[in-house]
């Protein structure tokens, strides 16, 4: 197959152009513009073989020499083992306090075909769309290359309803994959982080839809107005979505002690959080929102604590929060919701770790506490 026929079959729809279109002509004129990308571990380099082979840095350097006489800022705003329900939290503060022009979302991988992540999802788009810069938003969907797994069903319907142009890598390089045109292990080791050779095929397929833009855009067959819809596809409890930690919020704590070490850059996840090592020491926070959820640190080390938490003073069904991680890749960021589609009221969590290993020495670490629908 060739490579443009393939290219073509990635690009999921245009959608409305203007904002990409506006930035486009902004480029054109010298003006500086930025260009960020929110995402999982493959927007963040995973199994690149540096930060400038993987395939955001690659999208970036397209606008570079797409547009020599404009000044290119890059954002990678990606993040590897997190969802768009972490993304909608973090968005502002990794991504939009930069004022990008541009943004690629990409967590059609991290996320789950389902209708909770269809909601998450929105949420984030509904807070890029809605932000003061107002960039062109365009949604990337990897994929599991072992069998097609993605969560594009749900992200495209939200971006179809907001006018979003969309890149599917399953319809495109998968495609060849599964048809053995391409061998699997020649573009990732596996089976979902792409190698150097697999991150500059994304990136191909993303700027071929960018290089189709463009065309529109010297033809002047982009739209005259972006309308964002006044009405949600979902119920759009996340938009609002709030990242609780020790430097916005001051819990009561009895043996949980402030993590003072500094967040060298966002991939320095675990930070700004409580650590914690001994039975009964207790954290506890108040909360007013209808969404709840609790970001803890679970390691591949052996024995870490485990903790449980209290939801309004419910102790029939405590929660079990086990740091243990039963993967082998790493330390993992793990988000677990305690309260979803609740009652929109100030609520309680009592955090306390009822299991811990002397022997050990390792600590439970609360990264933070994520609430919604406020």
């Amino acid at each position: 197959m060739e490579f443009e026929h393939m290219a073509d079959n990635g690009i999921v729809d245009f959608g409305n152009l203007h904002r990409i279109g506006r930035t486009m002509k902004k480029a054109m004129s010298g003006e500086e513009i930025t260009v960020g990308m929110i995402g999982g571990s493959i927007t963040q380099g995973s199994l690149s073989s540096t930060p400038k082979t993987c395939y955001a840095y690659l999208v970036y350097e397209w606008w570079v020499r797409r547009f020599p006489g404009s000044k290119v800022h890059y954002v990678n705003a990606g993040i590897g083992g997190t969802s768009s329900h972490f993304g909608a939290a973090r968005v502002v503060e990794d991504l939009l306090v930069r004022q990008p022009d541009f943004a690629i979302t990409e967590f059609s991988v991290n996320d789950s075909n389902t209708p909770f992540f269809k909601e998450t999802y929105e949420g984030l788009i509904r807070r890029i769309l809605t932000h003061e810069a107002e960039p062109g938003v365009l949604i990337l969907n990897n994929v599991f290359y072992k069998d097609g797994t993605n969560a594009q069903e749900m992200h495209n319907e939200v971006g179809a309803f907001y006018g979003l142009p969309m890149v599917s890598i399953k319809d495109s390089l998968y495609r060849l994959v599964e048809a053995g045109e391409i061998l699997k292990e020649n573009i990732t080791p596996d089976d979902l982080h792409p190698n150097d050779a697999g991150h500059k095929l994304v990136a191909d397929i993303v700027t071929h839809m960018l290089d189709r833009i463009y065309e529109k855009v010297i033809k002047e067959e982009i739209d005259k107005e972006y309308i964002l819809p006044k009405e949600t596809l979902t119920a759009n409890r996340f938009e609002d979505s709030l990242r609780l930690n020790n430097r916005n919020s001051q819990p009561a704590a009895k043996g949980f002690e402030i993590d003072k070490a500094a967040q060298e850059k966002i991939t320095d996840i675990f930070r700004n959080g409580w650590n914690a090592g001994r039975i009964g020491d207790t954290i506890s926070f108040e909360v007013e929102a209808g969404n709840i959820a609790v970001q803890y640190k679970k390691t591949v080390k052996r024995q870490a604590p485990v903790a449980t938490v209290i939801v309004d003073k419910d102790m029939e069904n405590q929660i079990v929060l086990d740091a243990n991680f039963e993967e082998d890749w790493g330390d993992c960021l793990y988000l677990q919701n305690l309260l979803t589609g609740g009652e929109k009221k100030k609520h309680t969590l009592d955090i306390t770790i009822t299991q811990a290993d002397e022997k050990s020495n390792l600590d439970f670490y609360l990264v933070s506490i994520i609430i919604s629908d406020r």
